[in-house]
C-alpha cells in the first residue's frame, strides 16, 4: 500500500511539476497560474471584511498606496496578474498577500513606516509572495501532506480579534481563510527579490533592511500583542537582518521620498490619538469599566468624527450595557460613514432586535451577510423569520448556522429539530 502511494505521489510530481516565475526553478504545483487569479478574485472582498474593512476617512491614502503597488508591480517577474492593493481599518500591524496578486496593508503598519521606501519594501515582498507562487506552493503542500483539498482563499495574514471582543462575528463558507505561514526558504525569498523589485523601481533598498531591524526589535521586546500576528506571518530574524544588508550592497542606490510620504499619511497620524483612545475604550470594555470606555470613545470621536470604526466601538459599548436605543443610534452613524463594512450592519442589526424591531433587523442582517456571510447574522435571521412564522426561510437560516458548528450550531440543530427539519 505504502509502495502504490508513494508511485502515485512521484507519478503526481511528474506531471504537476511547474517553474517558479521569478526565482526559475523548478516546484511542484497542484494549482494552476488560473486557479491562483480566481481564488484571489474571489476571497479578496471578504478577507477586508475580515479584517476591519477599508480604510475611508481619506480615500487618497489608498490611491497613494495603490500607486506605490502599481509602480513595484510594473517591474515584478509577473506584470501580467491583476494586482489590487488597498489600505485595511485595522489598528494591527501588518500586510498580507491573496493569490493572484490581491494585497493589503493596515492602517497600523502605515503608521509605523517612516519614508515611501519602507512602504516599497513592505509592498515588493507581498508582491514576491504572489509572483513566486507561495501561496500555491502552501496550497499544494497542504495537497500532498494529506490536508484535503486546496485551501480556498490563503491569506497571508491574521484575523483581528472579534471586533472590539463584543460582537462575535465569525465568517462562514467561502469567506474562512487560512492563515499561511510562510517558511524561512519563502520568506528569505520575498525579501531577496522584493528589494530587486525596489531597485528597480528606483527606491533605496536600505529601507528593507531598516524595515527587517525594527521587526526583529520589535520581536525581542514584546513592544505590544498588536503586532503578534505581524511578527506570526512575517517572522522576523537576524539571518533576514544579515542576507539583506548583503542584499543592499549589490543593488544601486535608490531614493527615500520621506516627505512625500508623510504628506500622504498626514491624515492617519493626525488621527492616531483617537484610534488609542478608542482601543483604550474597548480595553476598558472588555474589563467591564463601562464609564470609563463611554468617556474614552467619545473622546475619540469628539477627535474624529469621520470615523464608522468609532461609532461601532459606542455602539458595542451600550449594547454590553442594554443601552440598546443609544447602541442603535451609534449604530446607524456607524453605517452612514460606512455602509461597506458588515459590522456596522450586524450591529445595527443585534441593536434592533433587542428592541423587538424585526423589520428593520432583518433589513440590517441582510446587509451584513451580503458583504460577509456571518453565523450569527444567519442565526438572527433564522430567529426572525421563526418568529414570523416563516418556517422555510427560519430552516434554510438555520441549516447555514448548524453547518458551521460551535455553540450557535448546537443550538440551530436544535431549531431544526423543533422545525422538524432534521
Amino acid at each position: 500500500m505504502f509502495r502504490l502511494i508513494t508511485i502515485t505521489s512521484l507519478l503526481l510530481a511528474l506531471q504537476a511539476c511547474a517553474v517558479n516565475p521569478v526565482t526559475g526553478k523548478s516546484e511542484l504545483s497542484l494549482v494552476s497560474a488560473q486557479q491562483e487569479v480566481s481564488i484571489g478574485e474571489q476571497h479578496y472582498l471578504a478577507s477586508q471584511q475580515q479584517q476591519g474593512g477599508v480604510y475611508t476617512v481619506d480615500p487618497e491614502l489608498n490611491l497613494y498606496v495603490q500607486g506605490v503597488g502599481k509602480k513595484l508591480a510594473a517591474v515584478s517577474d509577473r506584470k501580467e496578474l491583476p494586482y489590487e492593493f488597498v489600505v485595511l481599518n485595522s489598528d494591527v500591524p501588518n500586510a498580507w498577500a491573496l493569490p493572484g496578486g490581491k494585497i493589503a496593508i493596515n492602517r497600523g503598519l502605515l503608521i509605523q513606516l517612516d519614508d515611501e521606501a519602507q512602504l516599497a519594501a513592505v509592498m515588493g515582498h507581498e508582491i514576491v509572495h504572489a509572483a513566486a507562487r507561495h501561496g500555491a506552493q502552501k496550497m499544494t503542500q497542504q495537497q500532498v501532506l494529506g490536508a484535503g483539498a486546496a485551501a480556498v482563499g490563503i491569506a497571508a495574514a491574521s484575523s483581528d480579534s472579534d471586533y472590539a471582543g463584543l460582537i462575535a462575528a465569525g465568517a462562514m463558507g467561502g469567506a474562512q481563510l487560512y492563515q499561511a505561514h510562510y517558511g524561512r526558504s519563502q520568506e528569505l525569498e520575498s525579501d531577496k527579490y522584493g528589494m530587486k523589485y525596489m531597485a528597480k523601481a528606483g527606491y533605496e533598498p536600505q529601507a528593507a533592511v531598516e524595515l527587517q531591524q525594527t521587526f526583529v526589535k520589535l520581536s525581542q521586546g514584546q513592544k505590544s500583542d498588536m503586532f503578534s500576528s505581524l511578527l506570526a506571518s512575517h517572522p522576523p530574524s537576524e539571518e533576514r537582518v544579515a542576507k539583506n544588508k548583503q542584499m543592499a550592497k549589490t543593488l544601486p542606490k535608490g531614493q527615500r521620498y520621506r516627505d512625500r510620504y508623510q504628506r500622504a499619511t498626514a491624515q492617519i497620524r493626525k488621527d492616531q490619538p483617537a484610534y488609542d483612545k478608542n482601543i483604550q475604550a474597548q480595553k476598558a470594555a472588555a474589563n467591564k469599566e463601562w464609564a470609563k470606555a463611554e468617556q474614552l470613545v467619545a473622546a475619540a470621536i469628539k477627535m474624529q468624527n469621520k470615523e464608522a470604526m468609532f461609532f461601532n466601538t459606542q455602539g458595542q459599548i451600550y449594547m454590553a450595557q442594554k443601552k440598546n436605543s443609544k447602541a442603535e443610534q451609534s449604530f446607524k452613524q456607524a453605517t452612514r460613514l460606512n455602509p461597506d463594512y458588515f459590522a456596522n450592519n450586524l450591529g445595527l442589526g443585534m441593536a434592533l432586535v433587542e428592541q423587538g424591531k424585526d423589520a428593520p433587523a432583518k433589513a440590517a442582517f441582510e446587509q451584513s451577510v451580503k458583504k460577509l456571510p456571518t453565523q450569527l447574522a444567519y442565526w438572527e435571521l433564522g430567529n426572525i423569520e421563526k418568529r414570523a412564522n416563516n418556517k422555510s426561510a427560519a430552516t434554510k437560516y438555520y441549516q447555514q448556522v448548524a453547518q458551521a458548528g460551535g455553540e450557535l450550531g448546537q443550538k440551530a440543530q436544535a431549531e431544526l429539530q423543533k422545525l422538524g427539519a432534521n
